[in-house]
């Protein structure tokens, strides 16, 4: 079942010779609970990409469809809620919040969403991050690391239907990044979460199922 279509989507930026066509004519298709790695260089157009599939930007022409929803059909603010339900958001950089402690920094979505937080749901997720230790932590007390598991926590509390990582371990040395891509690899198996993550390591986008690689806004190659 495909979770995830993206049809001839194409993003163009500024007019006449200032021009510049971020993804030109983009389609592909991700199953439920595929890990699929997007590649390319600075500038191939992934993170635009990325940014049109949660919702974040809105494409110049085409469709994004996550779970069967046509995202590009809802308005501003019925986008925004199902962005914040569906879509799970792990950035470079972690966006913390530093007044919060980890609970709280992994709970917020559902507090913004006025959902209650199951207390066990949330013991398993701290369990499976390696944080319940660090729980009562402020961000500044955490390594990079820790709190690139504090980010992809909050990104995996509300159940999402996809997990965009945009560079989840651009910001991190090799050991911390082996262990972000570990714990992705393990949420994926375990939880049977998809996920779509843009990196430039290949490396890191060989643990992945399926390599899509991106040059000048299009797919060149798939393996």
């Amino acid at each position: 079942m495909d979770i995830l279509k993206v049809e001839d989507l194409t993003k163009i930026y500024g007019k006449g010779s200032t021009t510049v066509v971020a993804l030109d004519h983009v389609s592909f298709s991700v199953k439920k609970g595929e890990f699929v790695a997007i590649v390319g260089a600075s500038g191939s157009g992934k993170s635009t990409l990325l940014h049109l599939i949660g919702g974040v930007d809105r494409p110049t022409s085409g469709k994004v469809f996550i779970d069967g929803a046509d995202i590009f059909h809802f308005n501003d603010d019925k986008l925004a809620i199902f962005r914040r339900r569906q879509v799970g958001l792990i950035y470079q950089f972690y966006n913390l919040i530093p007044i919060l402690n980890v609970e709280e920094n992994i709970s917020l979505p559902l507090s913004l969403d006025n959902r209650e937080v199951d207390p066990k749901e949330l013991e398993e997720l701290l369990e499976l991050l390696g944080l319940e230790e660090r729980k009562n932590h402020l961000p500044n007390e955490l390594s990079g690391g820790q709190q690139q598991r504090v980010s992809i926590g909050r990104a995996l509390i509300t159940n999402p239907t996809i997990i965009l990582a945009d560079e989840p371990t651009g910001n991190l040395d090799s050991k911390a990044s082996d262990e972000i891509v570990a714990l992705l690899k393990k949420s994926n198996k375990e939880r049977g979460q998809t996920i779509l993550m843009i990196t430039h390591n290949m490396e890191i986008a060989k643990e992945a199922d399926r390599i899509i690689k991106l040059e000048d806004g299009k797919i060149v190659k798939e393996v």
